[in-house]
């Protein structure tokens, strides 16, 4: 009788089955659990960012996110009743807005996966800052869908995009993606992005050694003067199901010399507070950043800690709101809206979760040389809150 394979479990229904739910505070008259567009945590961090997943699913089996072994055809995907409405979003979306938020991303899973997805766009462009501003309202894909959607998503209110892209041989690129996936078409999609006015475009690479970093130059010489911000972000130690090792990082350092060997840059400025990339130009003659040829970025969320300005809270498909990326409970928010929740305890349960905040896992992590121990939760996956 022929050995049977020995296949690899994952179980996760302790962050989608169990989130730690927060109760509505009864009182909201604290001047504390106001809005007034100056929220802080526990470690003196403003809220200024929400991450909006509004799907579990995607089209690709990238290992580093949704490895094929463990999302198989027959995985259980959440439910469509259990998904938050694009009119629920909103209205959680609105009450962080008046906390401070100014920038919102749409992630998923592939958010364009997300029927009528333009619908909720609309939705959210609406909104305004206390200052009145819009929102920076931007989406993050990869890019599968991008041709055909670009200027719907324009259309709706879309401001800016940012396209995930591991590399630009095909047969890495396939391999990759899992699905046999052909890079020319998510590059076809950046053009249609590029047409419509969906910018400045962003192109994020996850590099992972011995898989894909032979395209770290490529990638660069390729989207250098294009306008489009190449992000190097090193593999991250991201839910249970993408087998992370350290041997696998490739670290920023490592990253910017090899560029450095071919390419000039200078280290730039950060744009803002909480920017999780740190940004180098391309030199001209003169040692000047050259606008023209533009900007590349690399993200250290391994092997430097930018926990200390994190000013992002992420909100799933099901309503949890998870203060931290490598978090294992979320609070649940979806409970309360399908209740009898006034907009004004809505807005004092928000409050009273980032006020009571204090994560700070890179940091640990980082100064403990591993993963620092945890409370034998399983943290959640990323392609259950987006990256």
């Amino acid at each position: 009788m022929p050995e049977k394979t020995q296949q690899r479990i994952v179980p996760l229904i302790d962050q989608r089955g169990k989130p730690h739910t927060i109760p509505v505070p009864k009182v909201i008259d604290d001047g504390q659990l106001q809005a007034n567009g100056l929220l802080s945590d526990a470690r003196g961090r403003p809220l200024r960012d929400l991450r909006i997943s509004v799907t579990d699913r995607c089209n690709f089996r990238c290992s580093y996110c949704m490895p094929k072994d463990v999302f198989t055809n027959d995985y259980p995907y959440l439910p469509h009743a259990s998904l938050l409405t694009f009119e629920e979003i909103t209205r959680i979306a609105r009450q962080f807005v008046a906390h401070g938020v100014q920038k919102i991303r749409l992630t998923g899973g592939e958010p364009l996966l997300r029927k009528n997805i333009e619908l909720l766009i609309q939705q959210l462009s609406s909104l305004r800052t206390t200052d009145g501003a819009a929102l920076d309202l931007t989406l993050t894909t990869n890019g599968s869908l991008l041709t055909r959607k670009a200027a719907a998503l324009k259309a709706a209110g879309l401001q800016r995009i940012t396209v995930s892209l591991d590399g630009l041989d095909d047969s890495v690129f396939r391999a990759m993606n899992d699905v046999d996936f052909p890079v020319q078409e998510v590059l076809d999609g950046i053009e249609a992005a590029r047409a419509v006015g969906l910018g400045p475009i962003k192109v994020n690479m996850v590099v992972k050694r011995g898989t894909n970093d032979n395209q770290i130059l490529p990638m660069a010489r390729h989207f250098k003067g294009s306008g489009v911000v190449l992000r190097f972000i090193e593999y991250m130690d991201v839910g249970a199901t993408n087998g992370w090792r350290m041997n696998d990082v490739v670290p920023s350092a490592e990253v910017v010399k090899r560029l450095q060997q071919e390419l000039t840059l200078i280290p730039l400025e950060a744009t803002q507070p909480g920017e999780t990339a740190q940004r180098w130009g391309y030199a001209d003659a003169s040692g000047q950043h050259d606008k023209e040829a533009g900007e590349i970025g690399v993200i250290s969320s391994v092997t430097q800690a930018f926990c200390s300005d994190c000013n992002r809270a992420r909100l799933s498909t099901e309503g949890q709101i998870y203060l931290c990326l490598f978090a294992s409970q979320g609070h649940n928010l979806r409970d309360l809206v399908r209740g009898d929740c006034t907009d004004a305890q809505l807005s004092a349960a928000i409050s009273h979760i980032w006020t009571g905040r204090s994560d700070r896992y890179s940091e640990l992590r980082g100064s403990e040389g591993s993963a620092p121990p945890g409370d034998g939760q399983r943290r959640v996956e990323m392609s259950y809150i987006g990256g």
